[in-house]
């Protein structure tokens, strides 16, 4: 599996507790889905699942477990590559007993070329990306046209990525990527009940920080 030569993410190091690694090490097998250069079989995993929705980088899993929870009907899939997050995550699908939300643990860009038939997912949630604010660091924002390009094939037609951000200047960068695509159309949204306030967006928004939310659907 080629690799990407740009990362839109930073390993941040291996700061894990112990009850995280713990959860992370015994729950994976259970609750993760494998890295592997084969597809997934989205039917076996979630036999009575209405939708399948991926959710990418989910941060600690605070609103992808509590969207799971309020829509137990929808098969999720989170995404992410670090191991903090990972093994919280995993933790809190035993907690409230989630059947329907697995774990890959890998880059996106690996997992959905390789892993997933075209036409196999009804949405996918990219909440509050790395904004790379720098400039010299604009590069790796994982909102770009490579970016549309590996998710739109993966997507049923009709399908729709919802994001949500709380930097402006990546808010207005995104809007710019997908109006120079033909593949989506879209834009700006009000805040969907479906998305959970986390403590994450909290915080930004005890700074100011304004949130925007958007939603391009395949063409």
């Amino acid at each position: 599996m080629e690799r990407p030569s740009v990362r839109s993410y930073s390993i941040r190091g291996s700061r894990i507790t112990q009850a995280q690694r713990a959860a992370k090490d015994e729950l994976q097998a259970m609750y993760g889905i494998a890295v592997e250069e084969k597809k997934v079989n989205l039917k076996e995993i979630f036999p009575t699942s209405q939708k399948i929705i991926m959710e990418i980088g989910f941060g600690m899993g605070e609103a992808t477990a509590i969207i799971a929870k309020n829509h137990p009907y929808n098969g999720y899939i989170a995404v992410d590559v670090h191991p903090p997050g990972i093994g919280k995550l995993l933790g809190r699908i035993v907690e409230n007993d989630l059947k329907n939300l697995r774990v890959i643990e890998d880059d996106v860009h690996i997992v959905l070329p390789h892993m997933f038939e075209d036409e196999s997912l009804d949405a996918i949630h990219l909440y509050f990306p790395d904004p790379w604010p720098k400039k010299k660091h604009n590069k790796r924002r994982i909102v770009n046209e490579g970016f549309l390009a590996l998710i739109h094939p993966k997507l049923k037609k009709g399908g729709y990525i919802h994001i949500a951000t709380d930097w402006v200047p990546y808010a207005i960068s995104m809007q710019e990527v997908f109006a120079a695509s033909s593949l989506f159309t879209g834009g700006v949204i009000e805040k969907p009940e479906s998305r959970p306030v986390t403590r994450f967006e909290g915080q930004g928004i005890d700074k100011d920080h304004q949130v925007t939310d958007l939603m391009y659907f395949r063409k």
